[in-house]
């Protein structure tokens, strides 16, 4: 079996993402828009990560901080639930933590 994740970038005349659309083959709801993406291939022949990284000229800087935060969390679930260990788990989160604080987003008690 496989499945497909299908991305568009329009851009402007300078090249930068206006809009950013993905869509899924088993995703029945059509295209959907979003703000940023961060995408990251293990690539194992050359032990190196591959990255692409884009967000629209349209999004906010509060809206970064937001998915800056919450990739972090989701970064560190990923590694946890792959890896078993919590405690670098932890690390990342508490990092996240203190990200969200800096940022003003969200008070810590």
């Amino acid at each position: 079996m496989e499945k497909e994740i299908k991305l568009t970038i329009a851009l402007d005349e300078q090249k930068m993402p206006e809009k950013i659309t993905w869509n899924a083959s088993d995703n029945q709801g059509g295209d959907r828009e979003c703000e940023a993406m961060m995408m990251a291939l293990w690539d194992r022949q050359s032990n190196n990560t591959m990255r692409i990284d884009l967000w629209t000229k349209s999004m906010k800087v509060d809206e970064m901080d937001h998915f800056m935060f919450q990739s972090l969390v989701t970064m560190a679930e990923t590694y946890k639930n792959s890896t078993g260990n919590e405690k670098l788990a932890k690390m990342i989160i508490d990092f996240g933590k203190k990200f969200a604080e800096e940022s003003d987003f969200i008070q810590m008690t």
